[in-house]
């Protein structure tokens, strides 16, 4: 719908994950904040494991399969040293055919039951990824953009591809691989024991010191360092994407080398930090080699008494010795695959974070009919705070707008504007007081309905990679080239497109990168104007321009919006002579409104802040 186009994602309900709804957990009250001291791996990777849902099925086909490839190469290894074994006794070939059946059959079984259990397993743990990655997305839109003031897109971005791909690795690299493991090590420890009782006692310990105790010993040097890989990780990523996207400015400001000292210090770290998983990871995989060598020195050792003494044939002797070496293959990876269990409950937390963030709008179960006009738009005591936040950031504010009536609501940073935005829009509930449209309260509205009479035009106005003509179309697809010139007229930008090779054809690059400052600005007020809402609320549409085109776009802004019910929230005061009133904030609060001449004639806040205005550009800063 045309207000979707033009303001950030409002609240939507996420759906669950492939079939299984992942348990409700305690909400983090920031997306950037720690795990709740309470929370352990466990319960979080317990919903990691709930999330399977319809594809258990799929997930337990490939851990047979996975089985029998390991199974297979522990059988290739027993049938062939029997093979060879019995081959050094000259026996008729006949006797020698079901063996070299079995060791071709073992390792053709080997390589097909492998490629089987990859191709099952990636395409479970694929759809898995697809369904979270949608819900990710959800549940930011859902808490958008109130849920997201103090998180870095970085770090959204690591959350939304990083995080969600390394869940992954708790099936391929850890779930997987340790059930075979177990499937595997008691089979061949039992076949064992069947030949040799010491020698199958001797497997299944050798098999639990490097299955149990060497991944708990590697996993204990690497339990600190994989919980601080993910923020490590999410830290380049927002440090790379501010570098990025701010070069031009850092550039001008003379920033730059610093950012890129940041920048290199972030990749220090995490390239400390992947050091020393690796090095756990190399200590894992020493210790396991070392056990499976003593393993089979023992196994050698218990078997030629066994042989001497006629309990155990000289060809079985065989078996007994190398089944270790091919027992080991399944539980060789598991120091690495703990450590890819703690770094995966690490990121299960950072999602879940998002899954679990507190809504900032609570939906209504059966929404109200939408009023035939949203006049009167009435707020009154009204009242907002931020989730987890410890105080109201807007308290007890009074608003009429009826059409055609336009307000200006100034004051310095932190003292409400936006927040005020925010609850016209629906992006954020009121926590006390009233907000009616039309005399229906704005709570018992669906969210959508609400944005389709407030609109917004904000200071980072997204412009896409596209071209002017489908910019302009976000807001009403259906609108002609006529309309299109209609409200670029409206936004002083109908000249300079006219004067473009291509006219409305002409493209604006990634994030309006060939307009200036101004023309993104007026491009996204012509959109906002083409939606044609009937409340207009303009944040801060003037920020990060020069002072001259800043009172250039203000005038141009109030020129365009006359007659159309407008809220227009900024920092600059020239031009506020052609709204109705003015109300200055504070810290949340209303601390002087009224007509802009009578305000700037009386001394109060309104007037210190011309003061301070007009001292500033008398500087040139």
């Amino acid at each position: 719908e045309p207000a979707r186009g033009l303001a950030a994602p409002g609240p939507a309900v996420p759906e669950p994950l492939a079939g299984g709804e992942l348990p409700t957990a305690r909400p983090m009250e920031s997306l950037g904040s720690p795990a709740p001291a309470g929370t352990r791996p466990g319960r979080v990777l317990a919903r990691v494991r709930a999330s399977a849902g319809a594809q258990r099925g799929q997930l337990a086909l490939a851990l047979l399969l996975g089985s029998l490839a390991v199974g297979s190469a522990v059988g290739l290894m027993a049938v062939s040293g029997w093979l060879i074994s019995r081959a050094s006794e000259e026996p008729p070939v006949m006797y020698l055919m079901m063996a070299v059946t079995a060791t071709r059959a073992f390792g053709i079984g080997r390589a097909v039951f492998r490629y089987a259990e990859r191709l099952v397993s990636h395409d479970a743990v694929l759809k898995l990824l697809a369904s979270l990655r949608v819900a990710v997305y959800r549940g930011l839109e859902r808490i958008a953009p109130a849920g997201l003031r103090t998180t870095r897109r970085g770090d959204l971005l690591s959350r939304l591809v990083a995080d969600v791909d390394a869940l992954q690795d708790y099936w391929l690299r850890w779930l997987l691989p340790a059930s075979t493991a177990v499937v595997v090590g008691a089979a061949a420890a039992g076949f064992t024991g069947w030949l040799l009782p010491e020698a199958g006692v001797i497997l299944a310990i050798g098999l639990l010191l490097a299955g149990v105790g060497v991944p708990l010993v590697s996993g204990a040097c690497a339990r600190r360092t994989e919980r601080q890989l993910a923020p490590a990780r999410a830290t380049l990523a927002t440090r790379v994407t501010d570098l990025l996207g701010g070069t031009a400015e850092l550039t001008v400001a003379g920033a730059l080398p610093a950012r890129q000292e940041q920048l290199r210090a972030a990749d220090t770290l995490l390239t400390r930090i992947a050091s020393r998983a690796a090095a756990a990871t190399a200590l894992g995989g020493g210790l396991s080699a070392l056990v499976c060598g003593l393993t089979v020195v023992a196994a050698a050792a218990v078997g030629v008494p066994a042989v001497n003494d006629g309990r155990l044939s000289g060809v079985a002797l065989a078996v007994v010795v190398l089944t270790p070496l091919a027992a080991f293959e399944a539980v060789a990876g598991l120091p690495l695959a703990v450590q890819y269990r703690q770094r995966v409950a690490r990121s299960a937390e950072r999602v879940f974070e998002v899954l679990d963030a507190p809504v900032p709008v609570q939906e209504p179960r059966t929404p109200a009919e939408e009023p035939g006009s949203p006049f009167p738009l009435e707020a009154r005591g009204l009242s907002a705070r931020y989730p987890g936040a410890g105080h109201d950031a807007l308290a007890s504010l009074d608003l009429t707008l009826t059409p055609g009536r336009r307000i200006a609501v100034v004051g310095p940073s932190g003292s409400g504007k936006t927040t005020l935005a925010q609850v016209l829009l629906r992006f954020l509930d009121a926590s006390s007081g009233t907000y009616r449209l039309g005399g229906v309260e704005a709570s018992a509205l669906d969210s959508d309905t609400v944005r389709r009479s407030v609109g917004l035009c904000a200071q980072d106005a997204h412009v896409f990679d596209s071209t002017i003509r489908e910019n302009l179309r976000l807001a009403r697809p259906g609108a002609t080239d006529a309309d299109l010139r209609d409200v670029l007229s409206r936004a002083r930008l109908l000249d300079w497109v006219r004067a473009l090779p291509e006219g409305l054809d002409t493209a604006v690059g990634e994030h309006g990168a060939r307009l200036s400052g101004g023309q993104r600005q007026r491009l996204a007020l012509a959109r906002a104007l083409l939606a044609d809402f009937p409340v207009l609320v303009l944040d801060e549409p003037a920020e990060h321009l020069d002072l001259p085109t800043a009172d250039a776009l203000t005038a141009d802004l109030l020129a365009a919006t006359r007659g159309r019910a407008t809220v227009l929230i900024t920092h600059r005061l020239t031009g506020l002579e052609a709204v109705d009133e003015v109300l200055v904030l504070d810290a949340g609060r209303v601390v002087q409104r009224g007509p802009y001449a009578e305000l700037a004639a009386e001394d109060g806040p309104l007037r210190r802040m011309l003061e301070r205005e007009r001292e500033t550009v008398g500087s040139g800063v």
